[in-house]
């Protein structure tokens, strides 16, 4: 026998009231809460099984964005928002919270961490702000200024928050002249490395006072590096669509063929 509270749901869902942005918001709730009775799949379903796909949906609506394709940027917003759904569905079904609970705990936050729209305090720029967000968060209870940088972050992308936190507190070089002067200092000390392990590290070091110089040129290393790998893999494309118009293989291809190739995909591709 079909349950009725069930019913009902699928019936909202498929012959909704309205059309506002309430309405909507319920529909979709709605839908993942028949999903979750009704799907063996979604049935089966937990945060932990969840989080790699929740991940992967975040990738998807970046490459839109990057596309700056608006069909598929609407799409993947409604993707990311069918997880976001679905995790506090789960929460509610263990007694852990409810979207309201979510609702306020954002706005809370918010509030609490804009004094300078809600309250008296002052800030003229960003990184009055940005030094502001961060002492904040250390009334919030938090032990460490680096407390809650997660460890499933792309390591690039890591090295920028934790750069941008202790730069939130004045733990920072004074000019990005500074910085490229330690970017040679630590390029030289990798020339200089002589084993695997010092290599490593040094290695380790360049990247990290690269990500540094990043932010003096207002620049996301992880957007730069993103968009620069897909220029590269746009013009390799280009060579490879030369390479078999010839009928010859790779192997045929000297250093010389292929440096006018790439240079001929470069101008093919330039923007």
């Amino acid at each position: 026998m079909n349950d009725p509270s069930i019913e009902s749901l699928k019936a909202s869902v498929l012959n909704p009231d309205g059309n506002g942005v309430a309405d909507n918001f319920e529909r979709v709730v709605n839908l993942v809460r028949v999903l979750r009775h009704e799907c063996p799949w979604d049935r089966k379903q937990t945060r932990e099984s969840l989080a790699h796909l929740l991940l992967e949906e975040s990738y998807e609506l970046i490459h839109a964005i990057d596309e700056g394709d608006e069909v598929e940027l609407k799409k993947e917003l409604g993707d990311l928002f069918l997880h976001i759904c679905f995790q506090v569905i789960l929460a509610e079904e263990s007694g852990s919270f409810t979207f309201s609970d979510v609702f306020t705990s954002l706005c809370e936050k918010l509030i609490g961490r804009h004094p300078h729209v809600f309250g008296d305090i002052v800030a003229d720029s960003e990184t009055d702000v940005l030094k502001n967000w961060e002492t904040l968060k250390l009334r919030e209870g938090r032990i460490s200024l680096l407390d809650g940088v997660p460890k499933a972050m792309s390591e690039l992308l890591r090295a920028y928050r934790v750069q941008k936190k202790v730069a939130g507190v004045g733990f920072d070089w004074k000019t990005g002249d500074e910085v490229l002067e330690k970017l040679s200092e630590e390029i030289g000390e990798l020339q200089g490395a002589t084993t695997k392990t010092e290599q490593e590290d040094e290695f380790g070091d360049l990247l990290f006072t690269i990500v540094n110089y990043s932010r003096f040129l207002g620049v996301n290393p992880e957007d730069s590096l993103r968009k620069a790998t897909g220029k590269f893999m746009t013009r390799f494309a280009c060579m490879e669509r030369e390479v078999q118009a010839s009928g010859r293989p790779w192997q045929e291809y000297g250093p010389e063929e292929l440096d006018v190739l790439w240079n001929k995909a470069k101008s093919a591709t330039s923007r």
